[in-house]
């Protein structure tokens, strides 16, 4: 599925939550499709199995998937609708990022290029209608 960094300063649970959720956003895992269960993902990536529920328990908190008891956790088909705090956090961390980027040299041009690039890949976004 992927690979983690194990001598990463960044936890193994951390980098877990960040890879599935960039697997969610990028719809490789789409609405209610099944993640493998703790056991199986904890002998894929030879890590312990409370890792995994631990990344599980927060992605779960932050909305990306859901789990039903004695069936597993799926990915929650909410992960597309608009969460306000969600929205805000995100924008005020994206004005920083721009902010000290623009600080060490990116130009405005260079950062429109990237959004551009990113609004390819996601095809048109959340709503389908591409404009470029």
């Amino acid at each position: 599925m992927f690979e983690l960094d194990l001598r990463s300063r960044k936890p193994i649970y951390e980098q877990l939550v960040d890879k599935l959720k960039e697997l969610i956003i990028n719809e490789v895992l789409v609405a209610d499709e099944q993640l493998p269960s703790v056991r199986t993902l904890a002998g894929e990536l030879t890590i312990n199995p409370n890792t995994i529920q631990k990344a599980y328990r927060e992605l779960e908190s932050q909305g990306y998937i859901y789990s039903v008891k004695g069936r597993g956790s799926f990915v929650s088909p909410a992960a597309h609708t608009q969460n306000t705090d969600k929205i805000i956090k995100v924008m005020s961390d994206l004005e920083k990022l721009i902010a000290e980027g623009m600080y060490l040299g990116i130009t405005a041009e260079e950062i429109i290029t990237i959004i551009q690039k990113i609004e390819k890949n996601a095809e048109g976004g959340v709503h389908g209608d591409s404009t470029s």
